[in-house]
């Protein structure tokens, strides 16, 4: 049935609005009227909702880079330059992530520039430009990382321009370390999750540590029961990897396989293509409501419960680092310092000073 229904962008009351279009169908036309914000067009002949990343997000539709009301603002001096560091992101194959993020802050810098051509702006202009940011504009440290990372490859990767940001200093991020939680919660979570697709969604997430980018674009064909392994394919950093399906998810996944009869993803949405993060999201978040649990933590926070658990029972970090397809160890390492493990047998010094003195 999910099939029949497409979709069109389009412009509706001088607004970009989503189009879906669909031979007349009940049960279809019940399920659409659900949509948040969804209308009926007698001129169009169609439903339709509001063009968000939400909605693209939704339907599968690849989203748009940079709205043209951003570009319109930029300088006519200033729009070569804009177009040419679009062309290098994408022959470079950015993610469709980091191209949107680049982008927006690249046209954001050139807007404040307004007739300045960026080529001719000195490093120490762009000093001036960074404090800027952060003592006006009351940037957080990790979007003015943002910022200077979109420049830095303006002027390094499109203009070859290698030494400018030598002389920049880059505002230290803070050391978070990554929130978990315990085994306990992790149980406590599952068992008040009634719906089998929400719940093998969110077991995936902790028990193959993966993220939720990474679960919505499971596909079918990447499980592997004889082997017992999932293939990741082109994860964060378009790399692949294997991890272990475990034994205890298995009645799980062919009971849910059985009812949903999933085509290509192993998740699909309402009117078919891969089911939405953020749907995901917000099965988690309402996982945790019902389960009263009060840590402010997203569903990533399975993730770096996965890898803490592991450690906890003695994985080695090497190991660690392959299930999660991290690039460099030293990313993994920062479960080292949550661990319960060594720290479990910590006896503080008030506790020394009590039992000596009894």
């Amino acid at each position: 049935m999910a099939a029949r229904v497409s979709y069109e962008l389009d412009v509706h009351e001088g607004k970009n609005v989503i189009l879906i279009k669909f031979p007349y169908d009940k049960e279809l036309v019940e399920r659409v009227k659900k949509l948040v914000g969804v209308k009926w067009s007698q001129s169009k002949k169609a439903w339709y909702v509001l063009d968000t990343s939400q909605y693209r997000e939704k339907f599968g539709i690849e989203e748009k880079v940079i709205g043209k009301e951003v570009v319109v603002k930029i300088a006519e001096i200033n729009k070569a330059n804009f177009l040419r560091f679009l062309e290098t992101l994408h022959l470079k194959s950015y993610s469709k992530s980091t191209i949107k993020t680049y982008s927006t802050e690249f046209a954001s810098f050139l807007y404040t520039i307004k007739n300045i051509d960026a080529k001719e702006i000195s490093a120490e202009k762009l000093r001036a430009y960074f404090l800027y940011c952060l003592k006006e504009l009351k940037m957080t440290e990790n979007h003015l990382h943002s910022r200077i990372n979109a420049l830095k490859f303006f002027y390094e990767q499109v203009l070859h321009n290698e030494k400018i940001f030598f002389e920049i200093p880059r505002p230290k991020k803070p050391l978070l370390q990554p929130k978990v939680l315990s085994l306990q919660e992790i149980s406590k979570l599952f068992s008040v999750i009634n719906n089998q697709k929400h719940l093998l969604m969110l077991q995936l997430c902790y028990g193959m540590g993966l993220r939720v980018s990474e679960v919505v674009q499971l596909k079918v064909n990447n499980i592997d029961s004889q082997r017992m392994q999932v293939f990741i394919e082109r994860a964060k950093g378009k790399k692949d990897r294997y991890v272990t399906l475990p034994d205890s998810i298995l009645d799980l996944l062919r009971n849910y396989y059985i009812t949903y009869k999933p085509k290509i993803y192993l998740f699909e949405g309402q009117y078919g293509g891969k089911y939405s993060t953020r749907s995901v999201q917000a099965v988690f978040k309402q996982a945790m409501n019902k389960a009263k649990i009060r840590k402010e933590i997203g569903i990533h926070g399975l993730r770096h419960s996965y890898a803490t658990h592991l450690l906890e029972y003695g994985t080695d970090i090497s190991l660690i680092q392959k299930l999660l397809g991290h690039n460099d160890i030293k990313t993994t390492l920062i479960y080292t310092h949550i661990t319960n493990k060594e720290l479990g047998k910590v006896q503080s010094p008030l506790d020394r000073l009590k039992n000596s003195t009894q």
